[in-house]
């Protein structure tokens, strides 16, 4: 009995944010070497079944690095990066897009099995329209996002669904490979997100980096280019800081950088007063 009375009590304590939240779209990105843990994936799915099924709008952009890398290295290419960014020819774009939609339709079918609605959206559907990126000299075809297709998310979200978003656009035919945080935060800007959700591996901004005991709760976007020039912020985590002070000047109301293997980091970070990562708000 109070096993029972405790559970009721963690969904009272939850109903406020729920209150809140209810009819909000939130975007959440989840991708990287997380992806390659069942256990975390469920986790996660079932959070944002919970989220759709009380009320929120939820929306996923997913990655697939772990995925393109194995298919690129099945054809004997080298992976390579310049500045975090994938280096993608002709042949490797299209390489890079079948691993994306294969992850796409795993994620659809494990949140059906969870009793979820979703809606796969991959670079067919042409959601995400792009541009090629400004170093494409050396990058190839990787690209920005020049215009997102809301009515196809609104779609989705209107029928209870939550669209699951591949970060791959086009631009007269041609796909382009897009960071998945850059794609991830003009999607919540185009969508007047509430939230935008960065799912990673590690517990948020630490201000003094491998020390989880010095994870930063809060930060304004001032603080946070104050922590990018002083390098403060290093590596993995730049691209991160950039989308979410992006999406916050693009009208997202708050942006949250958390841990994806903390179990139900979703529902931790959104419906408790503390929260388990860091958010950036304006």
């Amino acid at each position: 009995m109070q096993e029972s009375i405790r559970k009721a009590d963690i969904l009272i304590e939850a109903l406020p944010y729920i209150q809140v939240f209810a009819g909000k779209t939130i975007v959440v990105k989840y991708g990287g070497s997380a992806l390659e843990s069942p256990s975390v994936v469920k986790g996660i799915l079932q959070d944002l079944v919970f989220l759709s099924a009380v009320g929120l709008r939820p929306v996923l952009l997913h990655g697939g690095g772990p995925e393109i890398s194995k298919r690129l290295a099945s054809t004997g290419r080298a992976v390579r990066f310049i500045n975090g960014m994938r280096v993608t020819d002709r042949a490797a774009v299209q390489v890079v897009n079948e691993a994306l939609e294969e992850v796409n339709r795993q994620l659809v079918r494990q949140i059906h099995g969870l009793g979820g609605k979703a809606d796969g959206l991959v670079v067919h559907d042409r959601v995400i329209l792009a541009e090629p990126h400004p170093d494409a000299g050396r990058l190839g075809y990787v690209g920005l996002v020049k215009d997102v297709r809301v009515s196809r998310i609104r779609r989705a979200l209107d029928h209870r669904a939550i669209p699951v978003l591949s970060p791959m656009g086009s631009r007269d035919g041609q796909l382009y490979n897009i960071n998945a945080d850059e794609a991830a935060s003009v999607v919540s800007s185009s969508v007047k997100a509430e939230k935008l959700v960065l799912l990673t591996n590690v517990r948020g901004i630490l201000r003094h980096p491998g020390e989880a005991h010095s994870l930063i709760p809060t930060l304004t976007t001032r603080e946070a280019r104050l922590l990018l020039e002083r390098g403060v912020i290093q590596e993995g985590m730049i691209p991160k800081v950039h989308a979410c002070v992006a999406a916050l000047q693009g009208g997202v109301k708050k942006t949250h950088i958390i841990d994806a293997t903390i179990p139900h980091a979703l529902l931790l970070e959104i419906f408790t007063k503390t929260g388990i990562g860091t958010e950036i708000i304006r």
